[in-house]
């Protein structure tokens, strides 16, 4: 690992302005007016795009980078690698004298136009001597190497850009930093005075946290879920916040501790946060997680008033449910957690705070996920009715999302895997699709009137954002006092499902409905229920039984039912219930299936069987939920997601159209030529595929034979040896359609029915797959399964016949 020295690091005093690197991001709106060189960072920043083009075009300058032969690739690595001759000094390869010339009127992608003949400026060895270090090394490897390239490039650019004398300190530091580590193909690692984050415990994010818990605590679940969402909508920000410089901050303060502070903790922030999000060959932290009390006092007040004044600034830009929750609730958010920060007694700042939230609260942490996806609700409470996401504010005092490091760069069995090996998209150039699709200028014309394929819960969703339906979740007790609006509302209910179920008796309704185990999920419209879904959820069993779902006839075909049935998926997530159960006629068949239903049941039999009720001439059906989805938003974000990969598609076009030359090397008497070699055909995305040859058989298929008589002697085959006895299971073939054993696949075997691998394979794992559909988890058959599935996979292995 490449370290740098105390001498070098103890030079860092301040960084660079927000503005700074015009070619990487643009300037904040957070510098003080008051600063000299502002109008200077503002005439560089409407000279040059904005910050997110500059992030994707770094990106795709890696990309392009990635594509170049491997020639190319070792020239421009020869000027950062060391000449391997004997005892020469030489740390790069320096263009003849006579070139310099001929390279300044080039343009091409910034490449020096040389030959591996050619000499160095400064040791007088060949260009060659340079490189012979890297012939041996992987692409991805090489790739690593050419990534850090470009960001030397971009902080060399930066550093000259810049005035401020301290700020050209720390990007000089950074950018001798990079140079040593692809100098030595070592990946950088930063010691020194500065320390290693977390650089304070707690973190921002764990106080924050401990606030929402310890202030709002009592209040109800709904209210509490708008505080929640408050406190990540602020970490959120302030993750992608433009700090004010040192110097700026001298002429607010004149207390020289507060100024040194603030100048160690900006440094560190420009060093690990700031810069290594557009240089993403650096370590990367989020500000929130290794920066604690010192930086947030110092920051808080400047950072509360400028966020304020965008959101008022952009108030009419957002959803009027998200401008509620800005304009109404931040603030009040904003000046009680500015109390306990500035507190010296705060309890939010103890190390050791412990405060358990009430169960229903509980939920709500665990189930949610460290990052969310870029669609995904904030909340997805059963009671909620507004989804609110992160504030979206536009550029200046607040930076738009930081390029991760899942789009450059994937884990694959502890090694990384760079972005030519993979087909991720940066999360940038997702963001940019995402902006461009929300513009109602995006879709115009009888598309955007007349959608061929509309959800069918648009128009549903549409009357639950005028607060024209309302969704509840009612049931009678007899254990608490019920109110007069419930019982209207189960009567209204008893009603619809008595009309809408005819072959249903009254009474038998009345005894559901108004049982205290059954719930209902009731559409509401003008104050009266046009539709409901009944149900019983059995928390030790995992799963809800749907026994009533109906519309009344004059609002049915306007989406009510799949919108209800979503919300009912949502309510049920929310209570760690993922299974639906459910009886369907002939007639409700269709309905179920559109909603996910299936006569495929996953669940064992015995979590069930027993426990709901069974209907004669009725088809059972099973619904497994997914945790992560939002039910109510699924259309939505697939439609979303339609669109996006449709742009990605044009964006791709546009990359690789281009007409190459006829091939005319058969007219010359080639007979055929590899298929990497036909022009374009790389450019335009195709991969070599790697995959293990279908085994030869002969008229002895001894493989096969030999595998499977030794999965046969195992000790955990015992259950499938034979087919299952029908008159000792008799059910068995009801849920089993296509059984199979040891034996029949011997059979097979000697008919020679196993032409190929992938059939013996297939047999095989057929007979470990219904053995887990069939019996439940804790039984001795289902753990024989596993055990002999693992055993098989490690003997196809061995005899190379495995390629999964």
């Amino acid at each position: 690992m490449s370290t740098t020295s105390t001498d070098d690091i103890s030079a860092i005093a301040i960084g660079p302005e927000a503005d700074a690197i015009p070619q990487t991001h643009e300037a904040a709106s957070s510098a003080n007016t008051d600063d000299p060189s502002s109008s200077a960072n503002q005439a560089n920043s409407e000279s040059q795009a904005s910050r997110q083009s500059n992030l994707q075009r770094i990106q795709q300058r890696k990309l392009q980078v990635y594509n170049w032969p491997q020639h190319k690739k070792l020239l421009k690595l020869a000027i950062y690698s060391a000449c391997q001759t004997p005892e020469c000094n030489c740390n790069g390869w320096k263009t003849p004298v006579a070139q310099q010339t001929v390279r300044a009127n080039a343009r091409a992608d910034n490449q020096p136009l040389a030959n591996f003949t050619d000499p160095c400026r400064n040791c007088h060895h060949i260009l060659e001597k340079h490189v012979t270090q890297l012939q041996g090394l992987s692409g991805a490897e090489i790739n690593r190497l050419l990534a850090a390239v470009v960001d030397v490039e971009n902080i060399f650019m930066s550093m000259h850009r810049e005035d401020d004398q301290d700020t050209k300190r720390v990007y000089y530091f950074l950018f001798k930093l990079l140079r040593k580590c692809i100098l030595t193909r070592s990946e950088p690692q930063i010691d020194g005075p500065l320390g290693q984050p977390p650089f304070e415990k707690p973190s921002i994010a764990r106080a924050i946290t401990n606030f929402v818990l310890y202030k709002f605590n009592a209040l109800p679940q709904r209210e509490w879920q708008t505080m929640y969402d408050l406190a990540k909508m602020f970490l959120h920000c302030f993750n992608h916040w433009n700090f004010e410089t040192p110097s700026v901050r001298k002429l607010q303060t004149s207390n020289p501790e507060e100024i040194s502070a603030y100048q160690i903790n900006y440094t560190r922030w420009l060093v690990f946060c700031h810069v290594p999000a557009f240089c993403d060959s650096l370590p990367h932290y989020d500000t929130s997680l290794v920066f604690g009390r010192t930086l947030l006092r110092a920051v808080f007040k400047s950072v509360c008033r400028q966020l304020m004044d965008k959101c008022h600034s952009e108030r009419d830009k957002m959803p009027p449910e998200k401008r509620i929750l800005v304009l109404n609730h931040f603030p009040r958010f904003l000046g009680l957690l500015e109390e306990e920060i500035f507190s010296a007694n705060s309890p939010i700042w103890d190390p050791e705070f412990k405060q358990m939230p009430p169960s229903h609260l509980q939920n709500i942490l665990d189930k949610t996920p460290g990052k969310r996806g870029e669609f995904e609700r904030v909340t997805a409470t059963g009671e909620s009715k507004d989804g609110f996401t992160t504030v979206s504010l536009s550029a200046g005092s607040i930076k738009q999302e930081s390029l991760k490091r899942s789009g450059s760069e994937m884990s694959v069995g502890g090694k990384r895997r760079r972005v030519e090996e993979s087909d991720d998209v940066s999360e940038r150039t997702v963001t940019e699709i995402v902006a461009t699709i929300s513009d109602p200028n995006y879709m115009c014309g009888p598309d955007a009137l007349f959608q061929m394929q509309a959800p069918r819960d648009e128009a549903a969703k549409l009357e639950e954002q005028r607060k024209l339906i309302e969704f509840h979740v009612i049931g009678n007790s007899l254990t608490g006092p019920v109110n007069k609006q419930t019982m209207l509302w189960l009567i209204g209910l008893h009603n619809v499902f008595s009309h809408q179920l005819p072959e249903m008796t009254k009474e038998y309704i009345s005894q559901l409905v108004f049982d205290p185990k059954h719930k209902t999920l009731a559409l509401i419209k003008e104050g009266r229920p046009i539709g409901g879904i009944c149900f019983r959820t059995f928390h030790s069993q995992g799963f809800s039984e749907v026994v009533f779902c109906a519309v009344t006839s004059n609002e049915q075909v306007k989406g009510y039912g799949t919108h209800l049935m979503n919300h009912l998926k949502d309510y049920h997530i929310q209570n760690n219930i993922l299974h639906f159960l459910t009886f369907a006629d002939e007639f409700a068949i269709g309905y179920f299936k559109k909603q996910g239903f299936s006569k495929d049941i996953k669940l064992p039999r015995a979590m069930y069987q027993g426990y709901i009720k069974d209907y004669e001439g009725a088809t059972l059906m099973h619904c497994e939920l997914h945790p992560r989805i939002v039910y109510t938003q699924f259309t939505s974000v697939i439609r979303k997601q339609k669109e996006i990969v449709k742009k990605l598609i044009d964006m791709r076009q546009k990359e690789v159209r281009k007409v190459h030359p006829g091939l005319t090397c058969f007219k010359e008497g080639v007979r055929s030529i590899p298929i990497e070699a036909i022009p374009g055909l790389r450019e335009a995305g195709w991969r070599a595929t790697r995959s293990v040859p279908e085994p030869q058989l002969d008229a002895d298929p001894a493989p096969f034979r030999n595998i499977l008589q030794t999965v046969k002697n195992h000790a955990a085959a015992w259950p499938f040896l034979k087919p299952v006895d029908k008159a000792e299971v008799p059910d068995y073939y009801d849920h089993i359609k296509y059984p199979m054993d040891l034996r029949t696949m011997g059979e097979r075997l000697k008919a020679r029915y196993y032409v190929a691998r992938r059939l013996f394979i297939a047999d095989m794992t057929r007979i470990f797959t219904n053995c887990r559909l069939y019996n439940s988890p804790d039984t001795e058959y289902y753990r024989c399964a596993n055990i002999l599935e693992k055993y098989f996979q490690a003997k196809m292995k061995e005899a190379g016949l495995w390629d999964k």
